[in-house]
């Protein structure tokens, strides 16, 4: 009775015939080693070899024309308006994809129908090497590089060398020839805006009266300027600094401004370039005043000076000074109070 009362005899032989069972199981299996190689028609055939040669040489070739073709559009179709800038990034992407696609699907091919494709087990060793162990792996590397067929087929090399020569230049020219560019970081402290410049809806430029603007109003605002003057690339140009959210809400909702006296009769005026990376912040939701950046989400609250209060961004919204004229026309007090966009090393605040 003793023994048919004990839990734990049972249990233990059936994990020790279990046990028994798996070493035995397992005992039964033996490795099966690497399967048998089975050559390529590369490697049968010196012809197929050779074609196989001619087409990597041909995909690296390929790649050194892309790069080529990129560098002549950078040079040849420079950035200038919207429709220049558009074909010159176009055309120089293009030939930086080509070029290097070339020596992604050359060296695919090349390894696939050219380099050695026996199957090799290396045994686990220690982590520290014996010299004799060290000797061998040198002989092994030496013999991945004879395998590779580099030092034997000269075309494949140079035109290996010829394409990784000339990729790099897509990146490094672009760069070499900004040095000395135009780094004047002072034009983000100024823009379009000026004691008396009315504001202009987006994108018509019809002139904003104050009286028009109910509560809740969102407009997106530009400088007025002569309707000659929008076609111009300077034009677009300083637009792109100058763009403004106009707000109306009820002046007691107004908590604080970062601009005192910047708001007129409730109506506030903000820049629609996002301080995190200048993204367009444009998104408005009325019931909490909160503005959304839809690039990486920072919030900021127009009802209290545009300040941060969700998000990546780390400063509030440059606030436009906003009065009326004598025709009840919206016009600007003066510049943003502080730069716009991102921050950069010259900023002070």
């Amino acid at each position: 009775m003793s023994e048919n009362n004990n839990p734990t005899t049972p249990s233990t032989d059936v994990d020790a015939a279990h046990e028994a069972g798996v070493v035995a199981q397992a005992d039964r299996f033996t490795d099966p080693g690497v399967p048998e190689h089975k050559p390529r028609l590369t490697d049968t055939d010196p012809q197929a070899a050779k074609r196989a040669e001619r087409i990597v040489a041909a995909l690296f070739g390929i790649s050194a024309l892309g790069a080529i073709g990129s560098l002549v559009a950078y040079f040849a179709f420079p950035p200038g308006g919207t429709a220049e800038t558009r074909l010159s990034t176009l055309l120089f992407g293009l030939g930086m994809a080509v070029s290097l696609l070339g020596i992604g699907i050359a060296a695919v091919h090349w390894a696939k129908s050219l380099m050695s494709a026996h199957e090799y087990v290396d045994d686990r060793h220690p982590i520290e090497s014996s010299p004799e162990v060290r000797e061998v792996a040198i002989t092994a590397l030496n013999q991945g590089v004879a395998d590779s067929g580099i030092a034997r087929r000269g075309l494949l090399k140079g035109a290996l060398v010829g394409a990784m020569a000339l990729f790099p230049l897509t990146i490094a020219v672009p760069l070499i020839s900004s040095v000395g560019g135009d780094w004047n970081v002072d034009k983000f402290r100024h823009t379009l805006w000026q004691r008396g410049t009315r504001l202009a809806y987006d994108p018509n430029g019809r002139l904003i009266r104050a009286a028009d603007l109910t509560i809740g109003s969102v407009a997106h605002v530009i400088p007025d300027v002569p309707a000659e003057e929008r076609l111009t690339h300077h034009w677009i140009t300083e637009k792109a600094k100058a763009v403004v959210l106009l707000v109306r809400m009820n002046p007691d909702d107004i908590r604080s401004e970062q601009r005192p006296g910047g708001s007129y009769d409730g109506i506030v005026a903000y820049s629609k370039i996002c301080t995190h990376v200048g993204c367009p912040v444009a998104l408005y939701e009325q019931q909490t005043h909160h503005l959304l950046c839809p690039c990486h989400q920072s919030t900021f609250d127009i009802a209290d000076g545009a300040k941060v209060v969700f998000g990546p961004a780390k400063r509030p919204l440059p606030q436009l000074p906003i009065t009326v004229d004598d025709e009840g026309y919206l016009v600007a007090e003066d510049d943003f109070d502080q730069p716009i966009g991102p921050s950069y090393w010259e900023r002070l605040k």
